[in-house]
C-alpha cells in the first residue's frame, strides 16, 4: 500500500506558468473566452452564469428524475487502499448496476452508497426532464462553445468520493449545481511525471483499464515507485468549485475531483470536440489514448461476440457500451 509522504518532502508549489483564473460572467465574452483560454488550452473558472439555476438537491432530482434508470458504479471502498496497479478496472470500466434514480437516492440516504463507494457517473440526461436545462444551454452559448461531443452528463455522490487522477481527450465544462468539489490539476506537459497507465494495458484489459489514468495517488504519493511525481507537484493547481461555478478543463489536463462535505454533491458536465483543431492534432496525450482504444479492439470485439451468443445479449451489449 502506498504511504503518505512527510510534508517536508513535498516541493514548493509553482503556479506561475499556468494559474487557474476566475472570471466573472459580467466580464466574459465568447471572444475573451476563446482568445485567452480555449485557444491555448488553459483552464478557467467562470462565476455568475448559473446563479439563477435551481439548486439540484436530492429532493429536486428525485422529483425530476424519479424512476429513470441509471448505471451506478460500484467502486468499493477497499479499492482506495490498494495500489492502483492492482486494480482490475478503472473509470468507465468499473462494474455497474442499473437502478432507478429513486432507488439510488435511498442508498444515498441509508448509508449504503457511502459504505460501498457507489457513484452515479457520466450518466446522460438525454430523455429526462433535465435534458433541456435552459439556463445551462444559454450559459454554454454565452461562452461561445461549439461542437459538442456529448449530451449533458450527471455526476452525483456523497461528499468524500474521489474520481481519481486522469485526463480526457476532449475539452470539458464541469458545472457545479449542488455542494462543492476540490479539483487538482496538472498540465499536459507533466504527462509522464504523472505515470499514466501504459497504452499496452489495453491489450490485456480492453477498456476496463485506461491509458488516461495516473497510477499515482496525488494526496499520498509513493515517491519510491514514482520519483518523477515530485517534478509534477511543482505544477500542481487546486481549485475549489462552489455551487454555480463552471470549470473549463482543456483536453489533456489531468485532474482529480473530490466531493467535499458530508452531504450529496452534484455536477453536470459536457464534453466538447477540441477547438481549434490544431490543438487536437498537436496533443500527444490525446493520440496515446486513441492508440489505446485501437489496442483494446480485439478485447472489445470478443466482448461483443460473447454478448451476441449469450441468452442475456441485450444486457451484455449494454455493459460493453458503458465502457466506450
Amino acid at each position: 500500500m502506498q504511504t503518505k509522504p512527510e510534508e517536508d518532502n513535498l516541493p514548493k508549489l509553482n503556479n506561475r506558468d499556468f494559474p487557474v483564473s476566475r472570471i466573472q460572467a459580467a466580464k466574459l465574452t465568447p471572444q475573451i473566452f476563446f482568445e485567452e483560454y480555449q485557444n491555448h488550452g488553459i483552464p478557467v473558472v467562470i462565476t455568475g452564469l448559473l446563479d439563477a439555476e435551481a439548486d439540484w438537491t436530492l429532493d429536486y432530482l428525485c422529483e425530476k428524475l424519479g424512476t429513470t434508470e441509471f448505471p451506478i458504479r460500484y467502486n468499493g471502498q477497499q479499492r482506495y487502499e490498494q495500489d492502483k496497479r492492482k486494480w482490475a478496472n478503472i473509470g468507465s470500466g468499473v462494474e455497474t448496476k442499473t437502478m432507478s434514480f429513486l432507488q439510488y437516492a435511498e442508498l444515498l440516504r441509508n448509508g449504503e452508497a457511502k459504505e460501498n463507494a457507489l457513484y452515479l457517473a457520466k450518466a446522460t440526461l438525454t430523455n429526462t426532464p433535465l435534458a433541456d436545462a435552459t439556463l445551462i444551454k444559454s450559459t454554454e452559448a454565452s461562452m461561445g462553445l461549439r461542437l459538442p461531443a456529448t449530451d449533458l452528463n450527471l455526476w452525483l455522490g456523497l461528499g468524500g468520493h474521489t474520481t481519481c487522477l486522469h485526463y480526457d481527450t476532449m475539452d470539458g465544462t464541469l458545472m457545479q449545481l449542488h455542494g462543492a468539489k476540490r479539483i487538482v490539476l496538472f498540465p499536459p506537459s507533466q504527462l509522464y511525471n504523472l505515470y499514466p497507465f501504459p497504452v499496452a494495458v489495453h491489450l490485456r484489459h480492453g477498456l476496463r483499464k485506461r491509458a488516461g489514468y495516473s497510477q499515482v495517488y496525488p494526496e499520498k504519493p509513493d515517491f519510491q515507485s514514482f520519483p518523477k511525481f515530485k517534478l509534477a507537484l511543482q505544477h500542481r493547481h487546486e481549485v475549489i468549485l462552489n455551487r454555480g461555478d463552471i470549470l473549463f478543463i482543456p483536453a489533456g489536463w489531468s485532474h482529480e475531483v473530490t466531493a467535499l462535505g458530508n452531504e450529496i454533491v452534484c455536477s453536470v458536465n459536457r464534453f466538447w470536440h477540441v477547438y481549434p483543431f490544431s490543438r487536437a492534432v498537436r496533443s500527444w496525450s490525446k493520440w496515446r489514448v486513441h492508440l489505446g482504444s485501437v489496442c483494446a479492439m480485439p478485447h472489445t470485439l470478443t466482448s461483443w461476440l460473447t454478448a451476441m451468443s449469450s441468452s442475456k445479449h441485450s444486457q451484455g451489449f449494454s455493459e460493453v457500451l458503458k465502457r466506450l
